[in-house]
């Protein structure tokens, strides 16, 4: 593992981020700055049930599960928190390039709105 790719790296960061506030604490906060979300980060011991919630309401939002309850609270000074959002920021998207092996929901493909035309053919790929 190279020193770029090492959660230890990824630390570094935090507190950049404590200090510019760009840090969402909690599944309630998150739902509240909703719009304003880089990206959600869940420890991995939290609740199958809590996961799926969090996997649902932020769909459209990579959601990464690294960390524990514990490394939470020594990083972000935040007991007992699960799920952490980061601000929409030069940082979040640093912090979130370290993170991307992390991630563990796929992003969603935007819909065709109604009446739009169908793909043809030969833009369809075969494999």
């Amino acid at each position: 593992m190279t020193e770029s790719n090492s959660p230890a790296s990824v630390e570094r960061l935090f507190p950049f981020v404590l200090k510019a506030r760009a840090l969402v604490i909690g599944r309630d906060a998150l739902r509240a700055n909703k719009g304003k979300l880089h990206f959600v980060l869940i420890t991995t011991d939290i609740a199958p049930v809590n996961r799926a919630e969090v996997l649902k309401f932020f769909a459209h939002y990579p959601v990464v599960q690294h960390f524990t309850a514990a490394d939470f609270e020594r990083c972000f000074n935040a007991k007992g928190a699960k799920a952490v959002g980061f601000l929409k920021s030069g940082l979040a998207q640093s912090i979130y390039a370290e993170l991307k092996p992390y991630r563990i929901n796929r992003p969603v493909t935007p819909a065709k709105p109604p009446g739009s035309p169908p793909t043809p053919p030969s833009a369809r790929t075969n494999g």
